[in-house]
């Protein structure tokens, strides 16, 4: 039986309605950022979403008050669980997505609001879009708590405050870097 494993629900919004031209970008890299989260080191599961192939959505997709709606009903968020804080850090902050993420600022918004929300998930339970929306609500509203929290102020599996193990993260990048050439 595993333990606690790290849920991450995580929002965006486009600049534009997701079909603009300006957004192919961001349509472009999805399915590789996909694909390699699903190859990294600590990865658990990820929901899907109703109207598209993969995985199960976990629960119905909803969105934040923060979302506005460009006409089209849509924007950018996921939900999905990992093993540690070092794993999804180093999925997050290396890589592809890391290369993803320096494109953002044409494709998103700036946000007024968290990006994205962590907590831990007691094992064998699958969390829902809901929670991960009310989570990101909380950090937004409160700040970083056991509850709901960010890499800045992370809490462990035991809702202590800990530390991302910087030297750590630093060898699972060097660690991935290596798998993917």
């Amino acid at each position: 039986m595993r333990g606690k494993s790290l849920d991450i629900y995580n929002f965006g919004m486009f600049r534009e309605r997701s079909d603009h031209p300006s957004i192919q970008g961001f349509h472009d890299r999805n399915d590789r950022n996909f694909t390699t989260a699903e190859q990294s080191d600590g990865f658990v599961a990820r929901s899907g979403y109703a109207d598209e192939p993969g995985p199960a959505s976990w629960g119905v997709q909803v969105y934040p008050r923060f979302h506005v709606d460009h006409g089209d009903g849509w924007a950018p968020s996921t939900l999905s669980l990992w093993r540690d804080l070092g794993s999804l850090m180093a999925f997050s902050y290396a890589g592809f997505h890391a290369e993803t993420l320096r494109h953002a600022r044409k494709w998103f918004v700036e946000p007024q609001w968290p990006p994205y929300v962590l907590w831990w998930v007691e094992p064998d339970r699958t969390p829902l879009w809901a929670e991960g929306v009310a989570r990101l609500e909380y950090l937004h509203d409160h700040g970083p708590s056991v509850f709901a929290f960010d890499f800045k102020q992370p809490f462990d599996e035991h809702g202590q405050p800990t530390a991302i193990d910087r030297a750590a993260l630093l060898q699972r990048k060097s660690e991935d870097r290596d798998r993917a050439e």
